[in-house]
């Protein structure tokens, strides 16, 4: 069985999603589709901007999304996921390749998602950091101790969690893990405080306008973030969105899960390799590949 699976924020690099615009016309309808919807030229700084154009919020993430997304609408007849999942921003885009929102409405969410995380990150100076080689549960035992805001915030796979909060807490939390055992805890060069509670202003702002997109039943399950596990129900797929900026991405989960349900074979659609080598690491048996 087949699980494609779609890639998040920090997979940009200058130049994605340009061969597609070259070499496919319907690639190059849906660019320009997207330019009209986002109001300024976002293929413009795709293939020819800086990568600190590319490292803006409200640049990065539509600029991952229409990457995953317009690959995976050119693909025709090869695109027959038996399942699919991505990793946090990467969740939209394998809702609209699984038919279960339009590239136009999955397009607008994630612009708003972008410009509200934005909007929460300025509001108070937080950051993540990378905790390696520490049990999942040893990691949220120190979170739970620190006074400050601290959580795990990404599941990354086995020995890999990110977790999320503000300076003083990280700092706090990342010398508490490093004296339990941690191999390293490293502050990330991010905007803030991604899939915390700090999180909150954005997921209100974020919940308004999933209320009112239009959901339909997907293709194929799809294996969400907040619990791990696989949805159809346009109902419970909605909801489940709205409370992914403030909870964890379990991705170890939701690849476990997959494979406990017959995957076999994982096929990232979008910048980078990054999910291929997470797989790689929950379950060494499983073939990977990518498109780009």
């Amino acid at each position: 069985m087949k699980a494609f699976v779609f890639p998040g924020q920090g997979a940009q690099f200058v130049g994605m999603g340009k061969d597609l615009y070259d070499n496919n016309e319907t690639a190059r309808e849906m660019f320009e589709k997207a330019n009209e919807i986002l109001g300024f030229r976002i293929t413009d700084l795709m293939f020819n901007g800086t990568e600190e154009d590319l490292k803006q919020t409200k640049v990065t993430q539509p600029a991952i999304f229409l990457h995953s997304v317009i690959l995976a609408k050119t693909m025709g007849e090869e695109f027959r996921p038996d399942m699919v999942a991505g990793h946090s921003l990467g969740e939209f885009s394998a809702l609209v390749a699984a038919g279960a929102l339009s590239f136009e409405e999955g397009l607008k969410l994630v612009f708003a998602r972008a410009q509200a995380m934005q909007k929460a990150c300025e509001l108070r100076p937080s950051t993540m950091a990378a905790v390696l080689a520490l049990a999942d549960e040893k990691v949220e035992e120190i979170c739970a101790t620190i006074d400050d805001v601290v959580a795990p915030a990404n599941y990354n796979c086995p020995g890999q969690v990110v977790i999320s909060g503000t300076e003083e807490g990280i700092d706090a939390a990342c010398a508490k893990l490093l004296e339990a055992g941690a191999k390293r805890a490293m502050k990330l060069k991010v905007g803030g405080a991604f899939h915390s509670p700090l999180m909150q202003p954005a997921q209100d702002e974020l919940a308004a306008a999933i209320e009112v997109a239009k959901f339909e039943t997907p293709i194929c399950p799809i294996y969400q973030n907040v619990d791990g596990k696989p949805h159809t129900d346009p109902v419970e797929i909605k909801e489940n969105l709205i409370k992914q900026l403030t909870a964890p991405v379990r991705w170890t989960y939701d690849v476990q899960a997959m494979i406990a349900d017959g995957a076999k074979e994982f096929i990232e659609l979008g910048p980078g390799a990054v999910l291929q080598g997470l797989v790689k690491k929950i379950d060494r048996a499983m073939t990977v590949s990518g498109r780009q």
